[in-house]
Parts: structure tokens; sequence; C-alpha cells
């Protein structure tokens, strides 16, 4: 290897052997196996194979093993062949991204090589606009210094570069190939973490160690821009890589339906094996007493003296007469059901995003139910929420406001600029330019002045701004537009072509922005809140005159500064502060962070279903509620919006006490640190606490003090302050506490949560909520990859739960409900009839009527319903989202409504059994003979089944189409034609021993007293549902009832205004130095007299070179007395 890794950490911690990425579960081998293990895990599919097994028995089964083991194979084929296309697709992306090629120094010369044969150690060549392969320790590059300029888009979602710098003593390697396959050097590091933003480390080199940071570290799934060529050494390959482990483990997930459907099939089970035991006494006691008295007519071999184990075989024999109250078609019906709906999902063209041709895509079909009942939305912000797209919107100079927020209501004619598509809505701004006002050349000129933008003209002479914030990007483009044209830049002067004429500015002195001073060079405030209010990012324009006595006096302040080793930093701080006041407020700038369309009133229409978001953002707090306000999360009608920021476990418990103090009155006590489990018993058990509390109120917690939040003591406080606040964000939070957040309210609210993100920050996040929905936009495409469901745009979220989500449960709900109607309806006809055939386990039904009940008779029907019933429009799930919330209670499919089916079923059962035998009990047929035989009595209580289930299923069907009608009336009519194509003469000539039933259809069916029987049973099994929900529908209509009948008439929610600081600057520190240095400018870009070439290859500090450019400036002022800052 070229380079290598620390023995003593190989002992510690074992590193991947190569770059192969794995995301599938099976390969050819081991598919079979783990596949099946899965399948029967799932308690139905084990219950089906026992009864299986027990239908291989002659002497319980009474039934043919065909009518279980066709349905159960079928089930787990389909299920194989769906998971089998999963992994297909995954082997599909995996190898696609494995067999990428990268150059790798191997043997002393640069060969191509397929990512997954890349080692820890090994030495790769990137050319610009490459994906990084591994995460590699950055050697050398074409930029001066060992800079690189990369994109973490699949990282982070942030779509704007960021800065790596190379080691000085790895950076003379350049493109030496001869040096760099001689390089040694050993990299003792952390072991493999998913912290994004951390790396700790040291490089082991001639004898001498160099620590190594997150900036000397390239990581996998960033893309290199703007630099030619860069080298680097691997570090992690592989799942080491962070990328990969932040990817984290694929959990199964399931809907709360599903282990609901677990319960109940146990429940069932202990139903049947009661019945079992009523049945099996019930034959001991009837062998015992009457039994005795037919034995003589057995055959020998058939005898059974002992009445008990006669019973004990009759139980056998009922568990599989009986096992229908569950039939394996049930999961077949269900697995059908979600595909429908995942199609529904796929092909919805109001999901389809036409600016990138991007479709919705469901990337499950085991969930869509679930999305009917999302109580908590976590969402990321940059690339989610926001476009990551700074716009110049308003500006305030000497006093006057120019611009106006777009608005489609009122019809303003924007003014359109060729650079960059950049409108801005107000003509009096280019007149006030074209008249030479002073006042807004200086505060453009400011705007093209002040900034650490990079210039680089492309070949074509396009002039391409590289930016380190989205925020210097807008302004520096505004002031382009509008006629100050930022053009290049050395360490010492900036060139600016201002309305047609080429001006260069002497750099003096860089006052570098940082989060405390919010300042970069010249910062002030005044009525910033009337952009603010609007959600706008504002900044303050200002400048001042400095003559050459007072400049030369605070520069030594400064340099005095600069030489303090304790306190250097405070002292350069108040050197920035005595300059920085006096100052002429200029004017001051509104940026709109661009949400994406139609965000506002998602967030509205989720709100008013009960939908509670919370934002989980890395930025900082001010950005992030910056775009709280955006959204109109943040309001301020709120009673209290709480910050939490405490840098100690202390602080944050003082912050989180008065908020409870506010929230309930002082009179409420904290809960202490040994009594958090019992407070969180009482959160698992839903508290309704937070219903008694009015009013609106939202929490602002940063990174810090939510880690302190988190611990056990703490959480239970926190959970119950932050669940009953309305708008819940947390800023600088890592991935790790995204996801821990997420898991908190999932354990103990035991509410349905879902997570929406666009990038590999998310990914834990997304994978840790019961849904995971992945953005696919410009930002990557790692977040998609680990989704359940994927989109372009945020407002689709809407559409996706209030239309797709809220049916899917609606249509899942009835079709279970009136599953297990039908099937204890059909099931228990055989527990009546057990009374009165001596507990033989005789089945009432032909066996082969048994075999196609739910298979042929019954399924296309509910199928229907389950795929396209409706309860109300589209429009009207969209226009009135309470509509959403007996999804979230969880009321139209749960335990008191299984028992309200399983009665139904009971008495359906009842009626459909003792009303043909009370007929039939002493009926003669029109010729005057007897017809009250078992194949007659058979024949009528079957075709009665299946009138009064389709008559049942055509009055829950609430949207009616095309396919309903065929499905429902053409079952009916399949099950005549099979009925009398079995019981023909033709099909008992070829199988007499499977079809016994010769001609029984053709003379029971031609009786009019058999179908006197069939109107009664249905009338008496139907009208009293019918009577039953017209009453419901007049005294108790549901939200659907009520909802059919209205219009919509919604208002459309808009942002509104606040007075409030509008500050969210979106700049990190530490870009002044690199200009004023000139680390990250090329040679050819300099300015002549920069005398750069000195200082590009010594180690002098940025301010040392300030000193000596600012020493020549001086010797200048004879010529220009004063200069601006």
């Amino acid at each position: 290897l070229s380079g290598g890794l620390s023995s003593s950490l190989n002992e510690e911690f074992c590193l991947d052997d190569n770059n192969r990425i794995h995301t599938s579960k099976y390969n050819v081998l081991t598919f079979l196996p783990i596949n099946l293990f899965e399948q029967f895990q799932r308690v139905a599919n084990a219950y089906f194979l026992f009864l299986l097994i027990l239908q291989l028995i002659p002497e319980i089964s009474s039934l043919s093993w065909f009518t279980t083991i066709v349905p159960l194979v079928l089930v787990l084929t389909i299920t194989a062949v769906k998971d089998a296309t999963d992994d297909y697709f995954r082997h599909k992306s995996d190898n696609q991204v494995n067999n990428r090629l990268s150059e790798v120094l191997i043997n002393g010369r640069l060969q191509s090589e397929k990512w997954m044969n890349v080692m820890a150690g090994d030495i790769i060549k990137l050319e610009n606009n490459q994906f990084v392969a591994a995460d590699l320790l950055l050697l050398s590059s074409s930029e001066p210094h060992g800079l690189c300029y990369i994109e973490t888009a699949e990282l982070d979602g942030e779509t704007n570069l960021k800065v790596r710098h190379a080691l000085p003593v790895t950076s003379e390697l350049g493109t030496d190939i001869s040096r760099l396959a001689k390089f040694d050097g050993v990299v003792a590091c952390e072991p493999p973490n998913n912290k994004l933003d951390k790396f700790t480390g040291d490089l082991s080199w001639k004898d001498n160690k160099y620590p190594l940071n997150n900036e000397k570290i390239i990581l996998r799934g960033c893309v290199l821009r703007n630099t030619s060529w860069c080298f680097g050494m691997v570090i992690f390959a592989g799942p080491d890589t962070k990328l990969m482990q932040n990817s984290g483990k694929t959990k199964f997930k399931r809907t709360s339906i599903d282990r609901l459907m677990n319960t109940l099939v146990l429940w069932i089970f202990g139903f049947l094996v009661c019945m079992g035991i009523i049945l099996a006494i019930g034959n001991s006691i009837w062998e015992h007493q009457v039994g005795d008295y037919f034995r003589a007519f057995l055959f020998q071999d058939e005898v059974v003296k002992n009445s008990i184990f006669s019973g004990f075989l009759t139980f056998w024999s009922y568990i599989i007469i009986l096992n229908t109250v569950v039939p394996i078609s049930l999961y077949v019906s269900v697995e059908v059901i979600r595909l429908g709906h995942s199609y529904f999902i796929n092909w919805d063209r109001k999901m389809y995003y036409s600016k990138k041709e991007t479709l919705a895509e469901a990337r499950t079909t085991t969930l869509n139910e679930e999305l009917g009942q999302i109580e908590y939305v976590f969402s990321d912000k940059t690339g989610t929420l926001t476009q990551n797209i700074m716009t110049f919107n308003k500006c305030s100079i000497n006093g006057k406001t120019y611009g106006k927020l777009f608005s489609p209501l009122k019809k303003i004619f924007p003014l359109l600029f060729s650079y960059n598509k950049f409108q801005f809505y107000d003509h009096s701004l280019v007149e006030s330019i074209k008249l030479g006002d002073p006042k807004v050349h200086e505060f453009f000129r400011l705007l093209a002045l002040c900034h650490t933008v990079m210039p680089e003209e492309k070949n074509e002479g396009k002039l391409i701004y590289q930016v380190q914030s989205p925020d210097e990007g807008a302004l520096v483009t505004a002031a382009r537009n509008f006629g100050f044209i930022f053009k290049s830049r050395t360490p010492e002067t900036i060139t600016v072509e201002e309305m047609g004429k080429v001006v260069t500015y002497q750099l003096l002195a860089f006052l570098d922005f940082n989060n405390i001073r919010k300042r970069m060079s010249v910062i002030g405030t005044n009525d910033t809140f009337e952009f603010g209010g609007e959600g706008l990012r504002t900044l303050a324009i200002a400048y001042r005159d400095l003559n050459e006595e007072y400049f030369k006096e605070w520069f030594k302040l400064l340099e005095e500064a600069n030489r303090e080793f304790d306190k250097r930093d405070e002292c350069i701080a108040a050197a920035y502060e005595e300059i920085e006041k006096d100052m002429m407020l200029l004017g001051a700038t509104a940026i709109e962070d661009k949400l994406q369309d139609g965000v506002i009133e998602t967030i509205a229409s989720l709100s008013l279903a009960n939908i509670k978001i919370w934002v989980l953002t890395g930025d900082k707090q001010e950005t992030a509620m910056n775009i709280g306000y955006s959204c109109n999360m943040l309001t301020d009608d709120m009673n209290e919006v709480f910050i939490i920021s405490g840098h100690s476990a202390a602080e944050v418990w003082e912050e989180l006490k008065k908020a409870k103090e506010i929230l309930f009155g002082r009179s409420t006590g904290f809960t202490n640190g040994y009594a958090f489990c019992e407070k969180l018993q009482e959160l698992k058990r839903g508290s309704t606490v937070e219903e008694s509390v009015t009013g609106d109120y939202a929490l602002i917690i940063n990174g810090h003090s939510l880690g302190h939040a988190l611990e056990a003591n703490l959480q239970s406080e926190f959970l119950e302050i932050a669940c009953i606040c309305k708008t819940v964000i947390c800023c600088r939070v890592t991935p790790l506490q995204k996801a821990q957040v997420v898991e908190l309210v999932k354990e103990y609210r035991k509410a349905v949560t879902l997570a929406i993100g666009d990038g590999a920050n998310d990914i834990s996040m997304i994978k840790s909520a019961h849904i995971g929905v992945g953005i696919s936009g410009q930002e990557g495409m790692q977040a998609v990859l680990a989704s359940d469901y994927s989109f372009a745009q945020f407002r689709y979220l809407q559409r996706l739960l209030l239309v797709h989500g809220r049916w899917s449960y609606f249509r899942m709900c009835k079709f279970l409900c009136y599953f297990f109607y039908k099937n204890f309806a059909f099931t228990l006809v055989h527990f009546w009839f057990g009374f009165f055939c001596g507990f033989s386990a005789q089945t009432v039904y032909d066996q082969w009527f048994i075999t196609l009940f739910n298979i042929v008779y019954t399924s296309l029907p509910i199928l229907a319903m389950g795929i396209f019933d409706q309860d109300v429009s589209e429009q009207n799930s969209m226009d009135y989202p309470n509509l959403y919330r007996p999804g979230q209670l969880n009321l139209l499919f749960n335990k008191s409504k299984f028992f309200i089916c399983i009665a139904h079923g009971v008495y359906t059962s009842f009626a459909l059994f003792f009303i043909p035998y009370g007929v039939f009990y002493n009926l003669a047929g029109e010729d005057g003979k007897h017809i009250a035989d078992y194949q007659s009595f058979a024949v009528t209580i079957a075709t009665s089944l299946v009138i009064v289930v389709s008559v049942q299923i055509a009055l829950d069907t609430s949207y009616w189409t095309v396919i309903n009608h065929v499905f429902i009336w053409g079952s009916v009519a399949t099950y005549f034609s099979i009925l009398f194509t079995m019981h023909s003469d033709g099909i008992f000539d070829v199988f007499p021993n499977q079809f016994p039933f010769v001609g029984n259809a053709r003379h029971s069916l031609t009786q009019k007293n058999i179908w006197l029987v069939i109107l009664l049973t249905t009338v008496v099994s139907v009208m009293p549902v019918i009577a039953f929900r017209f009453i419901k529908v007049d005294l108790y209509p549901t939200l659907s009832d009520q909802a059919r009948p209205l219009k919509s008439h919604r208002r459309q929610p808009r942002r509104t205004s606040s007075r409030r600081s509008g500050y969210a600057f979106a700049h990190q520190e530490g870009y002044g130095e690199l200009i004023t240095s000139g680390k990250n400018m090329r040679v050819k870009n300099l300015h002549p007299t920069s005398g750069l070439g000195k200082t590009m290859y010594n180690s002098t500090s940025w301010i040392e070179n300030l000193c000596k450019k600012t020493t020549d400036t001086v010797n200048s002022f004879s010529l220009d007395r004063t200069v601006k800052l």
C-alpha cells in the first residue's frame, strides 16, 4: 500500500477489506431459506402450515389437503417474488455504485480500478466533477496551498461549496507520481462513526506527527468542484465510510394494522380452540350415550370404542373445518390491495414534478394504510422545506424602500435581467440608478465589495460566482444585475465594473464574519423588522470615512491584539468593535430563503389535520427560526416561544422548568431525576395533559441542549413540553440526534411518525420513523434510496397523506371489517350444524364450495372495494383536513370494531343455518316429495350465503365503478355457473369421487320454496343492518357524512407579518482569512502588484501579510486622504 493505517488502531477496530457496499438482503443461495424464515415469522403463515400438517392426517381430516396448500403456496410465492424483485433492484443499485471507476496509484502508476476494489491506504486521483469513492485524507490538489472545493449535497443537502485544506507538508507532493508512490505516512484516527462534521486523528510521516481534523478529510458522496485534480489517501472504505455509517441498518417496518391483526389472529385461534373444545365435549357425550347404537354399521377399522379419544380426534377435525375464520386468502388480498394503492401513488400525475421529470414513487408496498394515521411529521429544512436558493427581494436605501413581494393575487410585472434569471418587482430602483442617485450607487457598490465571493471566468468568457453561502450569492448577483459587477479579486484588491466603468479598490483589512458579532466588515441595524416580519433575511448596510491618523492608530491596536496569547480572540473582537461604530446607515437588504412551492399551504393543511410538524435541522438557530416564521409555523400571535439553549444539564433543566411553569402554572411540580420512569409510563399510556393546556406555544432547542434533554432524567419533561407545543424546531442537531428524537416520540407517545428529508444526514431519521419519505431533488438521492416513499417537492406530502394515505386506511379498514364478517358468517354455520350431526365433524357445504368461497366467489368484489372505494372525493379530502382525524384515533378498525364485525357474522350465520333448517324440518316439494335431504340443505345455505354477502358488500360500497358492478354481480353469476357445472352429470361421469352432488342444483333451485327460503334468509340477515345505518347517519353522522354535501370554500393561507428581527446569515467564519492570505487564489488571476509570489509558499499569517500591504497603502494616503470602510 502507498499509505497505511496505525496497527494499534487496527487492533481496536477492524476495517473493511474493500470498498464494496451491500444494501441487499439476499443472494442466490440464501434467498430461499432466509425469505421462508422471515415469512413464517408471521403468525398467520405458521398457523396455516400447522393446519396443513393436520390435514395430512387421515384420521382427523374431513377436508382435502389442497384446500390449504394451494393458497399457502400462492401467498408464499407472491411474497417471495415481491421480496426478490425489491432485492434485485438493491443489487442493481449496489453493482452500479461498486463498478464505478477511479484512478488508483498501483505499483507506481495510475490505473483505473473499480470502486469495490479500493482499499484503505490506497492513493486515489480525483478530477473535477467526480464523486469521491471513499473517505480520503487530502494530500495535494491543483489549487494553491493544497485547497480543494467540494459539494456535499449527498451528505447534508447543501449545494454551496465547501473548502478542504491539505497539510502543507503533503501539498508539496503535487502531481509527482514517484513521490506519491513512496508516500509511507501512517494515519491513526478515530474508529468509523456517523459524525459528518467531526474527524480526529494524526498523520505520522518523516518522524513528525501532524494533527488531522475534518478540514483535511473528503467524505464519500461528495463531488469535487472547481478543482482540476486532487490526490487523497483512503482512510475508510465501504461500510466504514461516514456516508454508509449514516445509512444504518434497514429496519423491518410493519403497520399498526399488521400488529393488530397478529393479535386478532391469536384471539381468533383461541376462539377456534374454544369452539373445538365445545364440539369435542359434545362428541364425547354423544358417542357415550348414542354412538353405541350406530357402531354396528361401521367397518371394523373405523370403530373408535373410546368416547374420550373420539372427542380428541373430533377436536382436531373441527380445528381444520373451522380454520376458515382466518383464511389464508385474507393475506393474499391484503397484499394485492396494498400493491394497488402503491400503483395509485406511482401513477398520480398531480404528484409529478415536471421541472425534474420526477414521479412520486412508493418504494414499499406494505405501509400504505399507515399514511392515513400520521400524528407527527419530522422534517429537515434545507432542500426539504426550502429550495436552498436565495433571492434579493427588497432593499431600503437612504430611508426609501424598494421592491415588493410577488403575489399571484396582484398583477405586478417583474423586471427581468439576463444573468441568473434575476427578477425584481420594482421599476423605481432602476430609475434611481439611471438618474445617478449617489446613495443608491453607494449601496450597490458596497454590495459588490463586502463579501467573500470568488469569481471564476469560464472559457467562453462567462463570469461565474463561487459562493460560500447562498446569502452572499444573492447580494452580489443583485449588485451585478443593477450595474455593479464584481469582476475579480486579489488578496489586496477588488475589481468592480460600475455602470460600465472598471474600478479597482485596494483592500486594506478584512473584518471577517463570525456568529458572535454577526457582522462582516460593517453592519448596523435600523427598522429591519419590516422585512424580517415577511420572512426575509435582513442585513444592514453602512459605511464610515476614515482619516489617515485614525486608521494608523487603529491598526496598531489590531497588531497588538494579534500578539496576545491568552485572550487573542477577545482582543481582536474588541478592535473590530472599536472601528465598527459611528457608521452612516446607508440601507438594508432583504433576501428571501426561497421556500419550495406550496410549503405554507401544506403545513397549514397538515396542521388542520392535527398533524404536528417538528423541524430537525443542522442549521443555526436564527436561520431555522426565520424559516419557521416564513412557513407560519411561528407567529407573533403565539402565547410563548420557548428557547432552550442551556450548555449544561442544570441550565436545560432550569429552562424546561420555566417553560413548564408557564404552561401549567407555578404550582406544577417539576419531576426530579428519580421519578422520570413514572412520568414516561404516563406518556406511554397516552396522557391527555396537553389537552388541558390552551393557547399556541412553540419550542426552539439547539443541539447542545437537546443532548442534555435526551438524557434519561430529562427526556420525559422535554417530551411532555414539546408535545404540548404547536411547533418544535430543533437546530444544530446531528443525524443521530434526529433519530433519537423520532425514537423518543415513537416509544413514549405511541404515535405514528413520518420523517422527510433529502440528504444523507436525514437517513437515520428516515429509517427510524414508521414512514420515511425522501425528497428527490437537486440535493442527491441518498435519502431517497433509504426511504419508503419519494417525490420531488414537500407540497406533495399533503396529497400523499390526506388523499392516498386516508383512502388507503379507509379502504383497508373497510376490507378487514367485511372480511372478518364474511368468514365468520361462512364458518360458524359448521358450528351450529355440529349440534345436529352428532358432532361428527361433517361439513355443511360441499368441499369444493369451501375451497372456492374465498378464492373465487367472494374475492373479486372485496378486492374492488379495497382498491377503489372512497367515502369522499379527493378534492374534499384536501379541502377538509379534519377528515384525517379518524385514522389518527384509529376509529375505523380497532378491537371494538372487530368484535362488532364478529357479532354481525355470528348473527348472519345463525340466520343462514336456522332459517333453512326450520323450513326444511318438515318441507315437501311441489310434487309432494320430501326434499329435506343433506345435499339440498347444503345448496340452499351456500346459495343464501353467496347472495347475502354480495348484498352486504353492495351496501358497504360507497363509490361505485364499472369494476365494482362487474365483480359483484359477476361473482354471483360465476357461483351459479360453477354450481350447475359441478352438479352436472357430465363432470360426475369423469370424476365420480370428487363431485358427488349429482343433479342437486337443478333439482333444488327449481323449487319455489327454496327461493323463498333464500329470500327470507337474505332479508333477515340484511334488514337490521340497513335500519341501523339509516338511523346512525341521521342521528350520529360521521365527518365523511357531513363533508359530502359541502362545497370547497377554504381560504388559502398566506405569509403573515411580524415585528421581529429578521437576521439570519448562512455564513461561516474563516473565509476572510483565506481571501486576505491569497491561499484560495490561483496565480494566473493575481494582481501584478500583489506581491503574492512571496507569500504563497511561506507560512506567514494573514495578519502579517495584511501589515505588510497596509504599510504600502498608508504611504499612498497623501494622494487620497480618506478611505471608505
